[in-house]
């Protein structure tokens, strides 16, 4: 067991090696077609599920009401239009967070606005929430959710505005996302925090958040009675630049309007401390960096908050988690759950397995 193990790293080492030489956009997109397309072939599904898959009554873990077969997910931006969600349960996770979904589609920035810093195990990223829009994902969900029934792997819906709608009308887009996800999704995440939404960070500061959250608190409420189905988690996206009093207005809020949890946390504008020359990264220019560099501050967050709130304000720990050593660090910080993005580019499908096999539940 353990040589075949050797032997799939060494050999996904030499597919990205190989798959590096290409633009990171294109590769996630046809590699994820790829195992697409192989695994409609019911042996390699069969495989691929035997070989990614870690299943144990010993890996749940309970959040927020919602029963999750194992707390390893994959942060928002993968699976932005929900397209790949049966080959990434055959990859072992427990959950999958599909958006950013906007209200209408949109495309996003221009391209090229994906890009890899090798020497960080890092990626910059500037996707500008392309997606295929709130209605189509829905659509896409429903079926998904038709089609595999007994699938335990839980969605979360990370919602966000158009970039053509002004901040005091984003309420209105928060509100049509959450409306045409409602039934399909188990949680939801509000995406104030992407840094490749002009504007869009000002809706972290504390008035316009509670605007936002408790409106669709208040909607959570009555589509739940509406429906006859439990209210949906509702969890805030927090940004890794905001400073400690930002951070206190946060855990201020979430306390006062009694908000389910947070994610912490997204992408950061900061360059600080880069093995990648400066020279590649001013040229590379603006966007969100993931990956290793985030690892350190996320957690500082993730920990203050706990601190602050002894332990009382729910967290998904999402910021350069590679192994289970990382995710471990999460968890002891104070997460419950934790969610990979970055990581699973560079260490590859493995990367769920080998961190439950090893986390301390």
């Amino acid at each position: 067991m353990a040589k075949r193990r050797i032997f799939a790293r060494f050999m996904y080492k030499l597919a990205r090696n190989f798959l590096f030489l290409f633009p990171p956009e294109a590769v996630h997109h046809f590699s994820m077609n790829v195992l697409k397309f192989i695994c409609k072939v019911g042996p390699v599904k069969k495989f691929v599920r035997s070989a990614y898959s870690k299943e144990s009554p010993h890996l749940q873990s309970q959040f927020l009401g919602l029963s999750f077969k194992n707390p390893v997910g994959l942060a928002a931006g993968f699976d932005k239009n929900a397209l790949y969600l049966t080959e990434l349960e055959l990859l072992g996770f427990g959950f999958v967070e599909i958006g950013t979904v906007t209200p209408l589609a949109q495309s996003g920035n221009e391209q090229p606005r994906l890009f890899r810093l090798k020497k960080d195990l890092a990626l910059i990223n500037r996707m500008g929430f392309n997606n295929d829009g709130a209605a189509a994902v829905a659509a896409r969900l429903k079926a998904w959710k038709e089609r595999n029934g007994e699938s335990r792997m839980l969605i979360g819906g990370n919602i966000g505005k158009n970039k053509i709608t002004p901040n005091e009308d984003a309420w209105k887009d928060y509100e049509t996302c959450f409306l045409a996800l409602f039934g399909s999704v188990d949680y939801f995440v509000v995406n104030v925090s992407s840094p490749n939404t002009p504007g869009l960070r000002e809706l972290q500061e504390k008035d316009a958040l509670r605007k936002i959250l408790v409106y669709l608190q208040e909607l959570n409420q009555k589509e739940s009675l509406r429906t006859n189905q439990n209210p949906k988690p509702l969890l805030l996206k927090i940004a890794p630049d905001l400073n400690w009093q930002q951070i206190d207005d946060v855990i201020d809020l979430a306390r006062e309007i009694r908000l389910d949890g947070l994610v912490a946390s997204n992408t950061t504008i900061s360059r600080e401390n880069l093995q990648t020359s400066s020279s590649t990264v001013n040229e590379i220019g603006a966007g969100g960096l993931s990956g290793r560099p985030l690892q350190k501050r996320s957690t500082e967050i993730i920990r203050y908050i706990s601190e602050k709130t002894n332990q009382q304000l729910p967290m998904i720990g999402s910021g350069g988690i590679f192994s289970a050593t990382d995710a471990q660090e999460k968890k002891l910080a104070g997460a419950s759950l934790v969610q990979v993005w970055t990581g699973f580019i560079y260490e590859g499908p493995a990367i769920v397995k080998k961190i439950l096999s090893k986390i301390s539940l």
